[in-house]
């Protein structure tokens, strides 16, 4: 089922088919930036992030943004002064996590998965007791 909403960056409704928070136009305009950022930098390695700013006049929240989703990955490493893991504040090259972190996550994440899943088992089994015990016979019934 598709909803209306109104674009994070015009404000514009669009149908939201689970594409994001922006409308058509606007994704496509990102993607034709990014194809600039990418074009530019594949042509002028070892650019800095203001440089390309400057030249392409497009902002650096939003190159740092294709730094975040993985989409551009920064080749100096000890030049790089902006992108940090978000977790440790170690520097990285893409995304938003140095790769321990990503490490640490993903085992807590599976760590959390199994956790729950063992606690749902025990409820189900448990209710599923119950009921049973709720049956045996009719004078524990009229009690209940």
């Amino acid at each position: 089922m598709s909803e209306v909403r109104n674009c994070r960056k015009c404000g514009k409704i669009f149908t939201y088919l689970g594409g994001g928070p922006i409308c058509p136009s606007c994704k496509q305009a990102d993607e034709e930036d990014f194809k600039r950022v990418r074009d530019y930098l594949y042509d002028h390695p070892g650019s800095s992030l203001n440089q390309v700013s400057l030249e392409l006049d497009i902002s650096v929240e939003k190159i740092k943004r294709f730094l975040k989703d993985g989409r551009l990955e920064i080749t100096d490493e000890e030049g790089n002064m902006f992108l940090e893991c978000e977790s440790c504040g170690k520097s990285i090259k893409s995304g938003r996590y140095c790769v321990n972190c990503e490490r640490d996550l993903a085992s807590n994440l599976k760590s959390t998965a199994s956790q729950m899943k063992s606690v749902l088992d025990s409820v189900s089994e448990s209710a599923g007791k119950a009921i049973e015990m709720r049956y045996l016979n009719k004078e524990d019934q009229k009690k209940i």
